[in-house]
């Protein structure tokens, strides 16, 4: 297996970035996750318009040329002899400095980083089944999304909190973990967006960018998933609802389900000892998994 790191092809099992780069000092960095299938990588674009952009608003990199990444995404494909492939890209800010490059002593401005862009490719993960054909369970996260945190909605490096509430739930049998924000609305999963069901209309809460003028900014990652699912919904005459929800709101839910480019859309059919619904994956819920997996 190759990795592509800043335009060469390496060894995955020898890929490595320096010790000072900012990534792995400081978890500086921006990631995008992707799906491949057939040798197409699904949703390339809005995933690598969304780096970017996230690049840009974050001062990370401006300007990303996302022409040129998309093609390092194909050939890395390629290269490997890979047809279906989850496909990771990150993006960090490189070497900062020795030690951290702030402003010197003679008050001059450091000069800028040179980033660190990999692309890496795998076999996809495969999901049982199962998980799709009856549902899974959903803890609630002891942590809280901040609106007020500049980094918030973005797909940044600073996972730590994600995973481990994503470890926490799996302790309690649940396969994600639900976050709400400080205000205790609802937020996403931690490496999902979320989706209820109520009355034959979707309902999913604001993401970063569909805040009202003047409204509070919303720390919700634009899924590009949860993007397709909108699109087939309103396509197929379900209304959708972008909306603040609360834990009511999620307990008397129909149906929930969780979209990411890795599993699609995941059936919720318990969040904690609570059942949604009939305890079984919902009708709108197997009809968008029924256009994800076509």
């Amino acid at each position: 297996m190759k990795a592509w790191i800043n335009g060469h092809f390496i060894e995955a099992t020898d890929a490595k970035v320096g010790f000072f780069d900012a990534g792995f000092q400081h978890g500086i960095g921006l990631f995008e996750t992707m799906l491949a299938r057939g040798g197409a990588v699904l949703r390339l674009e809005e995933h690598l318009l969304r780096l970017a952009a996230s690049a840009r608003e974050l001062r990370l990199f401006d300007p990303l040329q996302i022409e040129p990444l998309a093609e390092a995404v194909q050939v890395t494909l390629a290269k490997n002899q890979m047809k279906d492939a989850r496909v990771r890209v990150t993006l960090t800010a490189g070497d900062m400095g020795r030690p951290f490059a702030g402003a010197n002593a003679a008050g001059e401005k450091p000069a800028p980083p040179q980033p660190t862009v990999a692309v890496h490719v795998q076999p996809p993960t495969r999901y049982p089944d199962e998980l799709f054909a009856k549902g899974v369970g959903v803890s609630i996260a002891e942590g809280r999304a901040n609106p007020h945190d500049p980094f918030a909605g973005h797909k940044t490096s600073m996972y730590w909190p994600r995973i481990a509430a994503v470890q926490r739930a799996a302790e309690l049998g649940c396969a994600e973990a639900l976050w709400f924000s400080i205000t205790n609305h609802l937020a996403s999963g931690s490496v999902s967006n979320i989706f209820l069901a109520k009355d034959g209309a979707l309902r999913t809460p604001f993401a970063r960018g569909e805040e009202a003028a003047g409204a509070t900014r919303s720390p919700v990652l634009p899924g590009c998933t949860r993007a397709a699912v909108i699109l087939w919904a309103e396509g197929t005459a379900i209304p959708v609802e972008r909306a603040n929800l609360s834990i009511e709101d999620v307990l008397a839910a129909d149906e929930i389900f969780l979209t990411n480019s890795s599993w699609g859309v995941m059936p919720v059919v318990r969040v904690e000892r609570h059942q949604v619904g009939a305890g079984t994956p919902g009708p709108i819920t197997r009809a968008m998994r029924e256009k994800w997996l076509a």
